[in-house]
């Protein structure tokens, strides 16, 4: 049984997509959400599915190993970033080497990087010209946004696109695969 725990800093639709596609599986369980936010919308996702979830500060995320422990007692073997906005501390990427993915809203390395997350990957994109976008799956590293690639997947973006046209279009993408991605991620 593979156990994972979904970091998450804001509303948790990744999350509960991840939560839903894995319900009924018998080698992989979501064992806990992990917030820096306490007000994060995910912790009601979590709450209304029956998963466990819980708020670290981000003094605990780089100067303690609060959460390093936290996934251990709950015998965590897998991390999926899902929406979560601080930079992977050194303790975890030690801990979990290839064994923490994120999903990206842009076709990496185009678009990423500090501060670019959400709504601010989809006007960059918009404001660029692009004639496409999509989702970039990858290994967490010690920097945003520059871990291997895993998977992407591509949307047109046209001329009329704003950039809430293009989060749509994103996020179809995201809720289709990543689950997916994942699932096969653990096989392999």
């Amino acid at each position: 049984m593979t156990k994972i725990a979904i970091f998450a800093s804001g509303s948790g639709s990744n999350a509960e997509n991840i939560i839903k596609y894995f319900a009924n599986n018998e080698t992989v369980s979501i064992e806990l959400i992990v917030s820096n936010k306490e007000d994060a919308y995910v912790h009601q996702r979590a709450k209304n599915l029956g998963v466990e979830s819980v708020t670290y500060s981000k003094n605990d995320f780089y100067n303690t190993d609060k959460v390093l422990e936290c996934l251990l007692q709950k015998e965590v073997g897998f991390i999926v970033l899902a929406g979560f906005l601080l930079k992977i501390p050194e303790n975890l990427l030690q801990a979990y080497p290839n064994k923490i993915i994120n999903i990206h809203p842009a076709l990496l390395p185009k678009f990423g990087g500090k501060g670019m997350y959400g709504d601010n990957v989809h006007k960059a994109v918009v404001e660029a010209g692009e004639s496409e976008s999509g989702i970039t799956i990858h290994y967490v590293n010690e920097n945003y946004d520059e871990g291997t690639v895993i998977f992407q997947a591509k949307c047109p973006v046209s001329v009329t696109d704003s950039y809430q046209d293009v989060a749509k279009k994103v996020h179809a993408l995201e809720y289709t695969y990543f689950p997916l991605i994942i699932d096969k991620v653990l096989k392999s």
